[in-house]
């Protein structure tokens, strides 16, 4: 039987809005204490308040995670305060967010954010928590399994922290610590708010929380869903590449 996780310290970057916001509700319960951290002050204190109100202990850190010497002392005052148990680095932006279409000034923005607001969270998270042990979780996307002419930077940021997530369970360094990549598909939050596009089985935020919670427990190296996406995304980065660009064409790009 496989061992079961169930962390009573938990920290999650992007907790202001989303899927942050939506796993911090989650786990809220007596006796578990959070870490969120955000860059919207009245979102973030918001989260907090529900989260208190389930009996959960919360602190809150306002910075972003592009700002390395920020996130690492957040890290290591959370630390301080209740060891860690399990980070899920899920900070993140898109190009919706940032403007309608991605740009130059967006791509640079995208790939600082999701990738190195990624890595400026996870490296000094292993750091600190290698030696007493736990979880790190780092949240892709199912549209990092191929490069997508649709959304260019956000598809090559989250295909880089799949990779990075991968390789770092793959490793298996720290025998202690248990990396899982979380890829989610179409999911209802201020990300996929601005776009104008069918998104197939959109799940609403609360639903992949529960989701996601239930899975870690077991630690995976991989969580993707909805199944039926993820095999669709699977199938597609299999397929060669004098096919898949024509097909990718054809997926609906965000209107300017």
């Amino acid at each position: 039987m496989c061992k079961k996780y169930y962390p009573k310290s938990i920290f999650i970057t992007g907790a202001s809005s989303g899927i942050g916001r939506a796993l911090a509700l989650e786990y809220a319960t007596e006796g578990l204490t959070l870490h969120l951290s955000g860059r919207n002050t009245d979102r973030l204190e918001k989260t907090a308040e529900l989260c208190q109100r389930k009996g959960t202990k919360v602190y809150t850190y306002l910075f972003d995670t592009t700002d390395e010497n920020a996130s690492e002392k957040a890290i290591h005052d959370a630390q301080q305060k209740a060891p860690i148990d399990l980070l899920i680095a899920n900070a993140g932006v898109s190009g919706g967010v940032l403007g309608t279409e991605e740009t130059a000034l967006s791509t640079r923005q995208i790939m600082k954010t999701n990738v190195f607001g990624t890595l400026n969270t996870v490296l000094p998270a292993i750091e600190s928590m290698k030696k007493r042990g736990g979880q790190i979780a780092l949240v892709a996307s199912l549209a990092g399994y191929r490069g997508m002419g649709s959304c260019p930077a956000y598809s090559a940021s989250k295909a880089c922290v799949k990779a990075f997530g991968e390789a770092l369970h793959g490793q298996n360094k720290y025998k202690n610590l248990h990396f899982t990549t979380i890829c989610p598909g179409f999911i209802e939050t201020t990300l996929t708010d601005k776009n104008r596009f069918y998104m197939p089985f959109l799940m609403k935020a609360d639903k992949a929380a529960r989701l996601i919670r239930k899975r870690l427990e077991k630690a995976p190296a991989l969580i993707a869903f909805p199944r039926i996406m993820a095999f669709g995304a699977w199938f597609g980065g299999a397929l060669p590449t004098w096919l898949a660009l024509p097909l990718f064409a054809l997926f609906p790009k965000k209107e300017k």
